[in-house]
C-alpha cells in the first residue's frame, strides 16, 4: 500500500513566504465517516432510539451521500468489517468508487479486554491483542487503506496508587512494534483520548501520542520499514480526534500545529466538545466553531491533504443529515477561512505591538460582516 507523503507538513514559513503558501494552498475537503454511528445503538441511560441497520444498509446510505463529498468509510475489526463480509465490502468499493479508509482494530470492546489490551499484564490476553493487530494492519493492506487507527480506550487505569506505568506503557508500544514488524509497511494512526472508558487512558494526549510514535518508530526493525523511515516518512502517525482533544483542554490550531511540525498528521476526526466533560461527538461546529476554524487555518498553513473524517454520535437526529450538517459546516468554515486577508493576518501575528486587536476585527468581520450590523471601520 502507498503511503501518502507527510513530510510536508513539517515546513515552517513565516512573512511573505507564508502569506503566499497561503494564498495558494486550500484544503481539500475529502470526508470519510465511521460506519459504527449510522445506526447508534442504546447507552448507559437508554435505549437505542433508531432501528438498527445491517452492514449492507448502512454501506447503501453511506453511498447516497457520495454527492455531497462523502468518499470513504471507517470500520473496526471484527465486528464491523471480517473475514465474513470482506468480499462485500470489496463489491461495494467496486461498484460505488468509494474507498475503505481505514480498519481499525478492536482492542476495548470485549470482556477480555477488562483490564486492557497491549498493555495487559496477562501475556495470553496481550499476545490475543497483539495477534488482533497483527490481523487488521493485514486486512488494511489487503484493501489498500491509507492507515489502521489504533484506539487505546481500554488501556489504562482509575486507581493509579501502585500502578506499573512505564511496564504498561512499554508494553502497550512494543506489541504495536511487534504487530508493525510482522506486517511492515503499514502506517499505524495513534488516536489519543485522556479518559472515558478508563479513568485514564494510556496515551492519552496529543503530546503523548507523538512520544509513542518516537519509540515504536525507534524499535522497528523490518527492513521494510527501516527502509521507509530512512526516506523520512512516517510510519507511526497520529488521528486526533477534536472531542477528545477538548476533553483534555487542548487547543486546537496548537495541537495540530505541533503534530504537523513532526510530519504525523495521518488523519483527523471531528466532531464537537464541550471543554472537558464526558464524550459527546456533536456534530461539527455546535460547540466552539471558533476552534474548528482555527484548527481549519493551522491546518492550511502546514498544507495538510489528508481525510476529515466525521466521527459523531447522531442519537436524535438521521444520520443523514447529521452528516450533510458536518460537511456543510467544514465547507462553511474552509470557504470563510480561504477568503481572509492573509496577509493582514501574518502581519498582525508577526507584528503584534503595531497591530493590536486587528486580527479579533478581521474574524469579526468575516463572521458577522453579512449580517447587515453597522460595524465601525478597521
Amino acid at each position: 500500500m502507498a503511503l501518502r507523503d507527510l513530510r510536508p507538513q513539517k515546513a515552517i514559513r513565516t512573512g511573505e513566504e507564508l502569506v503566499r503558501h497561503l494564498n495558494s494552498f486550500s484544503l481539500e475537503l475529502k470526508f470519510s465517516a465511521g460506519v459504527w454511528f449510522f445506526a447508534p445503538g442504546g447507552g448507559r441511560f437508554h435505549d437505542r432510539y433508531c432501528p438498527a441497520m445491517t452492514m449492507e444498509e448502512i454501506l447503501e446510505a453511506a453511498a447516497s451521500l457520495q454527492p455531497y463529498g462523502l468518499q470513504a468509510v471507517e470500520a473496526h475489526y471484527p465486528n464491523e468489517i471480517n473475514e465474513d463480509n470482506l468480499e462485500m465490502f470489496k463489491t461495494w468499493m467496486q461498484d460505488t468508487g468509494m474507498r475503505v479508509l481505514t480498519v481499525v482494530p478492536n482492542l476495548f470492546y470485549e470482556s477480555r479486554f477488562e483490564f486492557g489490551s497491549l498493555s495487559n499484564f496477562d501475556n495470553e490476553v496481550r499476545g490475543f491483542a497483539v495477534e488482533r493487530v497483527k490481523t487488521t494492519l493485514q486486512i488494511n493492506r489487503e484493501l489498500d487503506t491509507d492507515f489502521a487507527i489504533v484506539w487505546p480506550g481500554g488501556d489504562g487505569f482509575e486507581n493509579t496508587f501502585g500502578h506499573n506505568h512505564a511496564e504498561a506503557r512499554r508494553r502497550f508500544a512494543d506489541g504495536l512494534t511487534e504487530a508493525m514488524d510482522a506486517v511492515p509497511g503499514v502506517r499505524i494512526c495513534i488516536e489519543p483520548k485522556p479518559y472515558e472508558p478508563r479513568g485514564h487512558i494510556l496515551y492519552g494526549t496529543t503530546a503523548e501520542g507523538l512520544l509513542l510514535c518516537e519509540r515504536v518508530e525507534a524499535a522497528l526493525t523490518a527492513e521494510a520499514n527501516r527502509s521507509i523511515l530512512a526516506e523520512g516518512h512516517a510510519l507511526m502517525a497520529l488521528n486526533p480526534e477534536v472531542g477528545h482533544m477538548l476533553m483534555a483542554y487542548e487547543d486546537l490550531a496548537y495541537s495540530f500545529s505541533l503534530i504537523c511540525e513532526y510530519g504525523r498528521l495521518g488523519h483527523t476526526h471531528w466532531n464537537a466538545q464541550p471543554l472537558g466533560n464526558y464524550d459527546q461527538d456533536l456534530n461539527v461546529g455546535v460547540i466552539a466553531p471558533e476552534q474548528a476554524e482555527a484548527a481549519l487555518y493551522a491546518l492550511k498553513m502546514h498544507s495538510y491533504t489528508g481525510y476529515f473524517g466525521i466521527d459523531i454520535n447522531p442519537e436524535r437526529m438521521p444520520v443523514k443529515r447529521a452528516l450533510l450538517n458536518c460537511m456543510d459546516a467544514l465547507k462553511g468554515m474552509n470557504a470563510r477561512i480561504d477568503q481572509l486577508d492573509h496577509a493582514r493576518i501574518v502581519e498582525a501575528i508577526e507584528k503584534p505591538a503595531a497591530y493590536r486587536g486587528l486580527v479579533e476585527a478581521i474574524l469579526i468581520r468575516a463572521r458577522y460582516g453579512g449580517t447587515g450590523a453597522k460595524l465601525s471601520e478597521l
